[in-house]
């Protein structure tokens, strides 16, 4: 006997709202991924920032991914604005970001984000998800050029 796994039931299993009580591991997951991610700019943009972050998360939707009461990733969006996609460094490349996207995508017609362009790891990401460089400007607290990108529901 063969058992149908529906596969988009399944992920939804693992994607879940933010719970209060996630916040210190998702301020985690931001920080050091961040650290990682974005080598050019000083470690101390980052840290700085940890406080303002961790106040402002509430105010979005944050979707995080968990498995076996693990959360590996999350997801910041809001009005259809990506303002980050985060997976712990030694559970990337495994499918988790596209998964949060994903499901993202299933919510919005339409999804916009920043990026720097040094970050060539996420822009390889996104310009496999079908978003589209539309814009390119300096960002004014890091300095670094960062692109508009966005993707549209077909």
């Amino acid at each position: 006997m063969q058992i149908k796994i529906n596969y988009k039931k399944e992920v939804e299993k693992m994607i879940r709202k933010l719970k209060e009580k996630d916040i210190n591991i998702v301020m985690e997951i931001w920080l050091k991924t961040n650290i990682s991610a974005h080598n050019f700019i000083p470690k101390k943009y980052w840290m700085n920032n940890y406080e303002f972050v961790k106040n402002e998360l509430p105010k979005s939707e944050i979707y995080v991914y968990e498995e076996e009461d693990n959360i590996y990733g999350f997801i910041g969006i809001r009005n259809g604005y990506i303002e980050g996609i985060f997976v712990k460094e030694e559970h990337q490349s495994k499918g988790i970001g596209k998964k949060l996207l994903d499901y993202c995508k299933e919510k919005y017609p339409k999804l916009s984000l920043n990026v720097y362009e040094k970050n060539y790891n996420a822009i390889r990401f996104y310009n496999r998800e079908k978003f589209k460089i539309i814009g390119k400007k300096i960002d004014s607290t890091t300095k670094e050029v960062e692109y508009d990108m966005e993707w549209k529901k077909k």
